[in-house]
């Protein structure tokens, strides 16, 4: 178990991704400003981790007004998930988490002050305990799908970083080898900002799984030769149709495996599904900066610097390209809309 993300002392302790593979290092946030500069710089990332933080941020807001008047600090909780939720527009566990937080506050708007900031607090606390146990239920689904000695392809980080610890499509690879399966796992490098091979790779070594790096390109051959079974990933947002929007290079992956006659399988807990959305066409894409793609760090440029660039960072992967979708309420198989309708129908309280 990783600890992505939680609370410490009055504050949100959280490791700074950025750093790693070469240091690990929790910085501490005491300002809305900081969590909103770790969400945009990708020090917290990773669509359910992103959301766990800015539920910590709507409760910091809580924590630090000093006055008394109940109605006077719900305006405070508010304006700081109104300014959090413009840190990131893509992956939909922010706001879903932001709007939780403001539903928690109103609802106990009849409570005392420091009342209301306890039961922030624990809403925050128990978004990440959710995260945690659905991340494991979630993992025990999907560790059905794969075989004793499979090979999987895995694109960007979706594992105990990207979430409150367990992980979602790592959580799977997790849940298999708790059942005592052997999985090899091949992970794409995920260019620009190599979150595949600074951070997967980092953490699958960490938990033992047998891992080896390779760049995006190498993929079709990979898929060819290797014996790769299944191609896995995480997703940031998910359609009522089924369209799938995860960190870009995902859709290549997912034409490639359809080309090879392999498995392409998205895992994301229920948070990411947006329903109210008919298809991917709907996602807003983040678009990042250009210098991520012109460098590889401050000191190692890799284009001229005045080149264009196009940075969107993430795409949408059609329904019609998914074997399955993974959540912790169970596996959807196409027919997508209606799968996934039956499974909020029937799962509700869940």
């Amino acid at each position: 178990m990783i600890r992505t993300v939680y609370w410490k002392d009055g504050a949100i302790q959280l490791i700074d991704q950025t750093l790693l593979p070469g240091r690990f290092e929790e910085i501490r946030i005491e300002t809305l400003e900081a969590l909103w500069e770790a969400i945009r710089a990708l020090r917290v990332r990773g669509a359910p981790a992103i959301g766990i933080a800015a539920a910590y941020g709507a409760a910091l807001a809580a924590q630090q007004y000093e006055g008394k008047a109940v109605e006077a600090c719900l305006d405070r909780v508010r304006e700081a998930c109104q300014y959090l939720a413009t840190s990131r527009p893509t992956a939909v566990n922010l706001f879903w988490a932001l709007e939780r937080m403001k539903r928690c506050a109103e609802a106990h708007a009849s409570l005392a002050i420091e009342g209301l900031k306890e039961r922030l607090l624990a809403e925050a606390e128990a978004i990440l305990e959710e995260d945690i146990r659905l991340g494991r239920r979630l993992g025990s689904h999907g560790a059905d799908l794969l075989k004793d000695g499979d090979v999987v392809l895995t694109h960007c980080n979706a594992g105990g970083l990207a979430t409150g610890g367990y992980g979602t499509a790592l959580g799977v690879i997790y849940a298999a080898k708790e059942q005592g399966k052997r999985i090899r796992v091949f992970a794409d490098e995920t260019r620009p900002l190599l979150q595949g091979a600074r951070l997967t790779t980092w953490e699958l070594m960490q938990n033992g799984i047998d891992v080896t790096l390779i760049c995006d390109s190498m993929a079709a051959s990979v898929m060819r030769d290797q014996g790769v079974k299944a191609v896995l990933v995480g997703a940031d947002r998910i359609a009522g149709n089924g369209d799938v929007a995860n960190k870009i290079g995902t859709y290549s992956l997912a034409v490639l495996a359809q080309a090879h006659g392999i498995a392409f399988y998205a895992a994301a807990p229920w948070s990411t599904l947006d329903l109210s959305l008919a298809s991917g066409g709907d996602i807003p894409i983040e678009i990042r900066e250009e210098s991520e793609v012109r460098c590889l760090s401050a000191a190692c440029p890799t284009a001229p610097p005045d080149v264009p660039v196009f940075n969107p960072a993430f795409d949408v992967t059609p329904a019609a390209l998914v074997t399955a979708i993974i959540t912790e309420r169970g596996i959807a198989r196409p027919p997508f809309e209606q799968a996934l309708r039956e499974m909020d129908e029937r799962n509700a309280s869940i």
